[in-house]
């Protein structure tokens, strides 16, 4: 039961930081946040995500990429441009990598007001950070690992992040249904979306990018993060954007 709950924590913290903090916020600023709590959505995106640790800064200027350029040949993640998924995963990681390393040049629309704190990006990417979080998971399946089969959950856990990217990047584009027609592939992967906490509005989110709910075009369509930012809201915690809330 450990086991379980501990993936299922993994999942869904790391990818609520994910969609809130390195989606929501550093990508399109849906909301505002002080710099102290936004240092703390840094901190627990680290401890939520572990060894799949990713950067607000690399995060949130190549998803502008992918907008700007999505479905084309400089899209960073697009299954019309790459044979298979783990084509893409491997192009995307080195894009990543190359924003974070300074090693290409990057237009100013792409890197505008994005966060960045650069002394923990330097330790929360580092192999060091990665490894002492690998070293942890194992410790803790070995302790709390009852069956063999849950150690299958391992490689589960070392990988979190990239899964969750192939789910929305790849089969996004690929397999759901539409609200809105568009000159991308964006899809709709989930009529209620119960396993990506509202990132599997894919079409909704293409059509109205700046919009925080990432549901609500359909009545079963339920965005749980956006319900959680307008807790946050009411909690003065972050201050969501009139435009971001205003779009039907």
């Amino acid at each position: 039961m450990a086991i379980l709950i501990f993936m299922i924590t993994l999942w869904y913290m790391g990818l609520f930081f994910q969609t809130f903090f390195l989606h929501r916020y550093a990508a399109h600023q849906l909301f505002t946040m002080s710099k102290t709590i936004e240092k703390v959505c840094f901190f627990l995106t680290w401890v939520f995500q572990g060894s799949n640790y990713l950067s607000a800064y690399g995060y949130g200027i190549m998803h502008r990429m992918h907008h700007a350029y999505v479905d084309t040949e400089k899209d960073p993640h697009s299954p019309k441009y790459d044979a298979n998924m783990f084509s893409m995963m491997w192009r995307t990681k080195t894009i990543y990598q190359d924003i974070n390393k300074n090693r290409i040049a990057l237009n100013s629309r792409f890197t505008k007001n994005v966060p960045q704190w650069k002394s923990f990006d330097t330790f929360a990417s580092s192999n060091i950070s990665r490894m002492a979080w690998g070293i942890g998971y194992i410790v803790f399946f070995y302790f709390f690992a009852t069956a063999w089969w849950h150690w299958l959950f391992l490689p589960v856990a070392f990988l979190m992040a990239p899964i969750h990217g192939v789910i929305i990047n790849w089969f996004g584009h690929i397999v759901g249904y539409t609200n809105f027609k568009m000159k991308d592939t964006s899809k709709n992967l989930f009529p209620i979306d119960f396993l990506m906490m509202g990132e599997g509005y894919h079409n909704n989110h293409h059509k109205n990018s700046d919009r925080a709910n990432f549901g609500g075009v359909r009545w079963h369509e339920i965005d749980p993060t956006y319900y959680i930012m307008l807790l946050l809201d009411k909690l003065k915690l972050i201050q969501l954007k009139e435009k971001a809330i205003s779009k039907k």
